[in-house]
C-alpha cells in the first residue's frame, strides 16, 4: 500500500522547509564570516586609526605628566584611567602618566591630518618650489670649508615649573634648573625649548585631564637670564589653565620680551612665524602641535588656542610663507607617541611635507624620550628632544635627552650636534663620557642607518 498523496506531499514541504532553513542557516554563518574578516581587517591595516584623526570635540583625554604621581600641588591629577589617552590625538609617553606632560593625546602611527592625504600633496607645487628646495640628492649638513658667516642654535626638550619641578624650584631658586649648563645659551646666537607649563596664578584647570600644570611668572626671569631666546607654545599642556591661563602666558612672556610661536589670541597669532637676524641671516621659527586633549585648544579666528597639525593645510602655507621672508626656517613640532623611542609613519609624513613646504630644519618633541634623527633632502629631522627640565619618571629612558646643536648658514644648510645630557629632576646635568657615548650610539641606532654620530655628538648623513 502507497501511503495518501497528502502524506507524500506534507513530508515534501517538510523537507522542502529543512533545505530552505538550512540554506538560509549557512547564508547566515557566510555573511557573518565575511562581516567579521572584514573587521578584522580593518582593525589590523588601519591600526585603530578610526577616532585618532582628530582630538576628541569634547571628552578631554588624561595628558600624562611628570611621575607616576610626582605631580606636586601645582600639577593636578584625576582618576581618569590613563588608557583614554590613546582615544585622543596622541598617545602619552608613559602609555599613561608622564613625568610631565607626557600622557598626551596625539595621533597614531598610521594617520597624517584631518584630511589624511600625504601631508606633502597637499602643499602648493609653487610653494613647495618657493625658495629653490632642496632635491633628494642633496646631503644633509653643513658643507666643510664653506664660505660666510653662521647661525649657532640649540635646542633643548620639554620644560615644566610645576609639580614636584616646581617644589624644588620653589626652594632652590630658578636658576638651579641652569646651573650646570655653564652659560650654554649665552654662547649661541638662538636658544629654543617647549614651554610645556602654563604661566599664570589664575585660570582654571583642565577637567578630566590626568595631568594638569600651572607655573610661576617668575619662572620665566630665570629662562630669560639663562639665555633662551624663544619658546614653543604649541603642545598639549599650554591650554591646561583655559584660554584665561593661556592669555596669562603671553601677556606673561611678551612682558619679558620672549618671543614664542605655536600659539596665540587667536589662530593668526598661533601660526604666524617670529624672525629673528643674526650674523647677518634672517631665521624664522613656528610650532605646530599634533598632540592635543581636545580640538577645541585648536586656535580659531578669533579664538586664543594652539597652531594645530591634524590638518596641516595652514602649517604647510605659513611655513612656505616665511621661506619667502627669511633665509632660514625653523619648525618646532610636538608629534608622535609618548615613552616610544621610534618615531612613526606618521610623524615621518608630517616632517617630510615640513621640507617640502620650505623648513631647512625641523625639531620634534613630546615622547619624553629621544628619538632618531633623519636626513631628507638635504635637511635634518630630529624626531624627538626628549625631555629637560622635568620631573623624573620611572622610565629611565625618559632621563636620558640631548641638547641638539645647529649651525645654519645663509642658504639654510645645517650641521647638527648631540651634547647628552642627564635630565635630573628640575636640572639638566652633562652625562659622564662613558653614557653620553652609550647615548649617541643609542640615537645613531634609533636613526635606522640613516645617519653616523661622532664620538663629539657630530652628526653626518650615512654614506653622505
Amino acid at each position: 500500500m502507497y501511503p495518501p498523496r497528502s502524506r507524500s506531499r506534507q513530508k515534501q514541504k517538510r523537507r522542502s522547509r529543512q533545505r530552505r532553513r538550512t540554506a538560509w542557516i549557512w547564508l547566515n554563518v557566510s555573511l557573518l564570516l565575511l562581516i567579521s574578516a572584514l573587521l578584522a581587517y580593518y582593525f589590523i591595516s588601519d591600526n585603530g586609526r578610526s577616532g585618532e584623526l582628530q582630538p576628541p570635540a569634547a571628552e578631554a583625554v588624561s595628558s600624562s605628566t611628570p611621575d607616576n604621581g610626582a605631580a606636586g600641588p601645582s600639577a593636578t591629577t584625576t582618576a581618569q584611567p590613563e588608557a583614554a589617552a590613546t582615544l585622543a590625538p596622541e598617545p602619552s609617553p608613559e602609555q599613561t602618566s608622564e613625568p610631565s606632560p607626557e600622557l598626551s593625546p596625539s595621533p597614531s602611527p598610521g594617520e597624517v591630518s584631518a584630511s589624511e592625504a600625504p601631508v606633502a600633496s597637499r602643499v602648493p607645487a609653487d610653494d613647495a618650489a618657493a625658495g629653490g628646495r632642496a632635491t633628494a640628492g642633496l646631503v644633509s649638513g653643513l658643507p666643510k670649508n664653506a664660505a660666510g658667516k653662521t647661525v649657532k642654535l640649540n635646542f633643548a626638550g620639554d620644560v615644566i615649573f610645576s609639580g614636584k619641578v616646581g617644589e624644588l624650584l620653589e626652594k632652590k631658586g630658578y636658576d638651579y634648573s641652569y646651573a650646570a649648563l655653564n652659560g650654554l645659551f649665552k654662547q649661541d646666537d638662538l636658544t629654543i625649548l617647549n614651554l610645556e607649563t602654563p604661566i599664570t596664578t589664575g585660570g582654571v584647570g583642565a577637567a578630566n585631564k590626568q595631568f594638569v600644570f600651572k607655573g610661576a611668572p617668575k619662572a620665566l626671569d630665570s629662562l630669560k637670564a639663562a639665555g633662551v631666546d624663544a619658546v614653543n607654545l604649541a603642545n598639549n599642556h599650554t591650554l591646561d589653565q583655559g584660554e584665561e591661563g593661556l592669555l596669562d602666558t603671553l601677556s606673561h612672556l611678551s612682558g619679558r620680551g620672549i618671543p614664542y610661536v605655536g600659539g596665540g589670541a587667536n589662530a593668526a597669532e598661533a601660526y604666524t612665524a617670529k624672525y629673528f637676524e643674526r650674523q647677518g641671516i634672517r631665521i624664522a621659527l613656528l610650532g605646530f602641535t599634533r598632540v592635543m586633549p581636545r580640538s577645541d585648544w585648536m586656535a580659531g579666528t578669533n579664538k586664543p588656542g594652539v597652531a594645530s597639525v591634524y590638518d596641516s593645510a595652514e602649517a604647510l602655507k605659513a611655513i612656505a610663507a616665511a621661506k619667502k621672508q627669511a633665509d632660514l626656517v625653523v619648525v618646532v613640532v610636538h608629534w608622535g607617541k609618548e615613552r616610544m623611542e621610534q618615531y612613526d609613519k606618521t610623524q615621518q609624513a608630517l616632517g617630510h611635507s615640513f621640507i617640502d613646504a620650505g623648513a631647512d630644519l625641523v625639531m620634534g618633541g613630546h615622547p619624553h624620550v629621544l628619538q632618531g634623527i633623519e636626513p631628507y633632502k638635504g635637511k635634518w629631522i630630529a624626531y624627538s628632544t626628549g625631555n629637560f627640565i622635568f620631573t623624573r619618571s620611572s622610565v629611565k629612558s625618559t632621563w636620558e635627552t640631548a641638547i641638539f646643536q645647529a649651525e645654519c648658514n645663509i642658504t639654510g644648510q645645517c650641521s647638527l650636534k648631540l651634547n647628552p645630557m642627564d635630565a635630573e629632576l628640575g636640572q639638566p646635568v652633562p652625562m659622564n663620557e662613558v653614557d653620553g657615548q652609550l647615548l649617541l650610539h643609542k640615537v645613531e641606532t634609533l636613526s635606522s642607518g640613516r645617519v653616523k654620530i661622532g664620538n663629539d655628538g657630530s652628526v653626518v648623513q650615512a654614506g653622505g
